[in-house]
């Protein structure tokens, strides 16, 4: 199954994302001894395995920690989850994504005067074009976990440039903040790690990066903000927003459920059995609840989970063929057929699975049908 990987600084974000999560499993990488939670994300029928980890604050200590994670998972997908300090056009609670992160330390000194040269890092093109139509949809809200400010304003996403340094800024009267203002006026937030994940990215191109970030103070009375609980409430709403992105992003991991009739053959077909019965007593005919149809929806849904969770064996089997093949080249013919005889097995298995699945919306069809036409 794919893997993405998303790193937090604080215990805030970290728990907020954990939140999205099933199946947790605690994992120690054995040279470093880093921790981390791994677990499972099922959603548009696809499941992702994800890896989680706090850093701590710091570009430095994010580019080294990236390396770490991305050499023990093995991820397509790398994001950072986090707060930020608003700079422009945002509000606290807003969420940021990325297109593109200033390292705003940067630059040359003479004598007194710091010119920038700024070092900029892009994340994924297709990830940010997800993010860029789902910040104009409404579905991500409904991953907020806990949310406790539903009669407050809703949050808004907004897509564009980030600058990141090592430094915390907390007035808007600070020779950092003018900068800010003065060459990254683009910028919509300010925050200490992105700068140093893009970078360690950079030797990845085929792992697709990611930053989102909750506004969890406006520079000024920073302090206050936090006090009252904004950097939680910050990180609920970026972590909703990353793990809508995620769900979205297939990357040709997509369950295909083949149902064999579409909706309007059904129609006719069940018009066509309404009709040939109308001649026919019925004394059995009776009301069906719509319990009924709920259960039937219910059970489809597990039968189509079930389906995504062989898809998923599967793939796993072959990722490691492949990885086999490619970096040792010793297996031999035999143990190659003996994995494609397992493949074969669960291609059998899905097979069956996407059977069961077009008998259950037939029967559903059939008895929103009959409900509509008693």
């Amino acid at each position: 199954m794919p893997c993405a990987v998303i790193l937090t600084a604080i215990p805030e974000e970290y728990m907020a994302v954990r939140a999205h999560l099933t199946d947790l499993q605690k994992e120690t990488h054995p040279t470093t001894q880093t921790i981390y939670e791994r677990g499972n994300f099922f959603s548009n029928g696809q499941l992702w395995e994800v890896g989680i980890v706090e850093i701590g604050a710091g570009n430095a200590n994010a580019a080294v920690e990236v390396e770490r994670a991305i050499t023990y998972f093995k991820p397509v997908v790398v994001c950072f989850v986090g707060v930020a300090g608003g700079i422009k056009d945002v509000a606290l609670g807003d969420v940021v994504a990325a297109t593109k992160v200033y390292g705003y330390e940067s630059g040359k000194v003479i004598d007194t005067t710091f010119l920038p040269r700024p070092s900029v890092g892009m994340v994924s093109y297709r990830l940010e074009q997800i993010a860029r139509f789902e910040a104009k949809q409404e579905d991500w809200l409904k991953r907020i976990q806990n949310d406790n400010n539903k009669g407050s304003s809703q949050p808004k996403v907004f897509v564009g440039a980030i600058a990141a340094g090592d430094k915390v800024v907390t007035s808007t009267n600070s020779d950092i903040y003018r900068l800010l203002q003065s060459n990254y006026g683009d910028a919509l937030a300010v925050e200490m790690e992105s700068h140093g994940v893009l970078s360690s990215l950079r030797a990845y191109p085929e792992i697709n990066a990611l930053i989102i970030r909750g506004i969890s103070d406006l520079i000024n009375n920073k302090s206050d903000a936090d006090a009252k609980g904004s950097q939680k409430i910050a990180s609920r709403h970026a972590s909703a927003f990353a793990f809508e992105v995620l769900a979205k992003f297939t990357f040709g991991l997509e369950v295909e459920v083949k149902i064999t009739k579409s909706k309007e053959v059904r129609n006719k077909e069940n018009m066509d059995n309404a009709t040939s019965s109308q001649n026919k007593p019925n004394d059995s005919a009776s009301p069906i609840s719509k319990n009924g149809i709920s259960k039937f929806k219910a059970r489809l849904q597990r039968k189509q989970e079930e389906l995504a969770l062989k898809e998923a064996q599967f793939r796993t089997q072959q990722q490691k063929i492949d990885e086999i093949e490619r970096r040792r080249n010793l297996v031999s013919i035999l143990q190659k057929d003996e994995y494609e005889g397992r493949l074969e097995d669960l291609r059998k298995e899905l097979d069956r699975l996407v059977e069961e699945i077009d008998i259950l919306c037939d029967e559903i069809e059939e008895i929103e049908w009959k409900l509509d036409n008693n």
